[in-house]
Order: structure tokens, then sequence, then C-alpha cells
């Protein structure tokens, strides 16, 4: 029951029980966020990628105009 109130009273415009996240919903935000940031450098970093981006901006200055 206490679902279905909540429920119809977001629906109605009024505020759930939660308002903002806490802080260990920060806290996970902010590890996921670092986690996929060092991903993100590594696979930009790699040589894969920089061997792919140095190709295409190559290519890029090589064509005639």
């Amino acid at each position: 029951m206490r679902i279905i109130w909540f429920r119809v009273r977001t629906a109605l415009g009024g505020r759930g029980s939660d308002a903002g996240m806490s802080t260990s919903e920060y806290a996970m935000g902010t590890v996921a966020a670092c986690a996929f940031a060092a991903v993100l450098y590594k696979v930009v970093t790699s040589e894969v990628v920089s061997t792919a981006l140095q190709s295409t901006i190559g290519k890029a200055l090589d064509v005639p105009f």
C-alpha cells in the first residue's frame, strides 16, 4: 500500500520520501566515474588508438586542395 501511495503522490507532483542522493550514492557515483575515466585514459593512450589517430590525421593533412 505504501508503494502505491508513493506512486500516486509522485505522479501528482508531490515529492517522494527520497529527495536526493545520499552520501554513499555520491561516493559510488564518484568511484564509478573515476573507474570509467581510468579505462578511457588507457584506451585513448593505447598504441592501437594512437596509431589510428596518427594515420587519420596524416591522411587528412595529405589531402590535396
